[in-house]
């Protein structure tokens, strides 16, 4: 695959997912699309989509190309697999939605948002984990080969984070200005489930590879002195 289209699609595909978690933004636009209809919750997702890509780019530059180096790059990838691990325990055993973070209540305080897009915006300016997320993200894809190290690439990358982000957002303002009613918490909680069953398959998945490339270290590890010589 093309390099530029793998960015993009590297890109498209992890906003789409990162969004599917029910948290604060999912939640907001859940209540206010069935109250206020499709324009006001699009605008939402409009400014959630808007800090969310303020995020990546930030987590882009040369703090990707930092952790994605040497002994730091290893050390990274064992903190995504805990943090993935830890994401995904946390939202299968999770058993209320919460509205908003502590972070996300001062913030919400100090800015006062009054219009949607804004609403949307400091929602995720609330929420420093989406910063953390996006820079073991961005080490990762740097490091596996999915986004090249030049601005070409981490441009495709970012601008295709925002489609994806605001794919989702938008699909479900639509459907809940359509059935005109909130969703039941018992629907939220499933939903949140499945996203931690999701990041448990992918932190599975992550400490596989991980310990393939210890095992490939290992038998490429050049011989110590003692094996020369009993060799």
């Amino acid at each position: 695959m093309p390099p530029l289209l793998l960015a993009c699609l590297t890109g498209f595909v992890s906003g789409l997912l990162l969004s599917i978690p029910v948290g604060p933004v999912n939640l907001t636009i859940l209540n206010e699309g069935a109250r206020r209809g499709f324009r006001w919750a699009f605008l939402i997702g409009l400014g959630a989509t808007a800090m969310e890509v303020i995020y990546c780019a930030l987590a882009f530059t040369g703090l990707a190309s930092f952790f994605a180096q040497g002994m730091v790059k290893a050390a990274m990838e064992l903190f995504s697999f805990g943090f993935i691990l830890y994401l995904g325990l946390r939202f299968l055993l999770i058993k209320t939605i919460p509205s908003t973070t502590r972070i996300g209540e001062r913030v919400e305080e100090r800015l006062d948002p009054h219009s949607a897009f804004m609403i949307g915006f400091v929602r995720v300016l609330g929420n420093v984990g989406v910063f953390v997320f996006w820079i073991i993200l961005a080490a990762n894809f740097i490091s596996h080969g999915w986004v090249s190290s030049d601005a070409t690439g981490k441009i495709a990358c970012v601008l295709s984070v925002g489609v994806g982000c605001l794919a989702w957002f938008t699909g479900l303002a639509y459907a809940v200005s359509i059935r005109h009613r909130q969703f039941s918490e018992k629907t939220l909680v499933r939903m949140e489930h499945f996203s931690g069953i999701c990041l448990l398959v992918l932190a599975l998945g992550h400490g596989i590879h991980i310990l393939h490339q210890i095992k490939d270290q290992a038998y490429t590890r050049p011989p110590t002195l003692t094996e020369t010589h009993f060799k």
